[in-house]
């Protein structure tokens, strides 16, 4: 499980990285405000798109982990352990 959770706070950080990288890179765009706000809400469509992608992976790993520890308890209790 330490793998996954590794991975996760990973791919959180990276995720934190890029919003903040993006949205700074927006903000000090010679852009009209009209265009900064449509870049602003396609970053942020992008973004949630992505994280929502990585927590669902997240969450079937961890699902498969608990599902292979469940199997091998229920082994060792059918083995009289």
């Amino acid at each position: 499980m330490s793998d996954s959770n590794n991975t996760g706070k990973l791919v959180g950080a990276l995720l934190i990285g890029a919003a903040v990288g993006a949205a700074l890179g927006i903000l000090f765009a010679p852009d009209k405000g009209s265009e900064t706000r449509k870049k602003l809400a396609s970053q942020t469509g992008d973004l949630t798109d992505g994280l929502k992608k990585t927590l669902a992976s997240l969450l079937e790993d961890s699902k498969k982990e608990i599902d292979d520890n469940e199997k091998a308890i229920a082994g060792d209790y059918a083995d009289g352990v």
